[in-house]
């Protein structure tokens, strides 16, 4: 992406400027926040396909998200093939056995309990999707030669929030899943050494019969995550 004679700062004027009221911009976010508190942590999807031009728009959206110095630095590998699905799934679990068998430590257990999860991943090779997200923990110039990329967990985090939001916007369920380590990935995908997986999220529709975790409704209320300093 980057060339050395390119690392020059120029401006342009700022495009797409929105100029909302304030009664327009209160009914945006609230509508905003509309969309967003229907969005649930799915783990039973239907098999029903989902077209890859609507993966390839969210991931698009997750591309616009800021980054440190507009480095960018991540990667988004998505996967429709069911043998690399299973692949996935297997080696996950194995993962996800170790986990729940002691390598978690007793609180972490004693806090997933409420949640229902266990060792079998099946959303993992039933879900149409699933999308890897990987961090560049650095780049290189069109030369070849390796530049520092900033504010790596915080640029990947963001552009992930970016994803989940876009799918969740198109009709679509996700659900995040971190088995660690997650090393397996990178060989699996053949993705570099400079590339550091750190999520993989599973895309589709709701089962007929999925249901969530009833602790899931309960967030936490306005006053308890907003200071306001004025």
């Amino acid at each position: 992406m980057f060339a050395r004679e390119d690392l020059t700062y120029t401006t342009l004027p700022l495009p797409d400027r929105a100029d909302l009221s304030d009664d327009e911009m209160r009914a945006a976010a609230q509508a905003f926040h509309e969309v967003m508190r229907k969005r649930h942590t799915v783990r039973d999807y239907s098999d029903r396909p989902v077209p890859q031009q609507v993966i390839e728009d969210c991931i698009r959206t997750a591309g616009t998200a800021p980054s440190g110095a507009n480095h960018q630095p991540w990667h988004f590998v998505a996967i429709k093939n069911p043998a690399l699905k299973q692949r996935i799934r297997e080696e996950a679990e194995e993962e996800e056995r170790r986990f729940y068998a002691g390598g978690a430590g007793d609180e972490w257990i004693k806090a997933l309990e409420p949640i229902g999860t266990d060792a079998v991943k099946e959303h993992l090779t039933v879900a149409p999707w699933l999308i890897v997200v990987f961090a560049q923990r650095w780049g290189q110039f069109e030369d070849g030669t390796r530049f520092k990329n900033y504010y790596v967990p915080e640029s990947v985090n963001i552009a992930t929030g970016f994803l989940l939001a876009a799918l969740h916007h198109a009709g679509l369920c996700t659900l995040t899943h971190t088995p660690n380590p997650m090393r397996f990935l990178n060989e699996a995908l053949d993705r570099p050494a400079s590339e550091k997986p750190t999520m993989i999220i599973a895309v589709g529709h709701p089962a007929e019969d999925a249901t969530v975790p009833e602790v899931a409704k309960m967030k936490k209320p306005l006053d308890e995550i907003l200071t306001i300093c004025d």
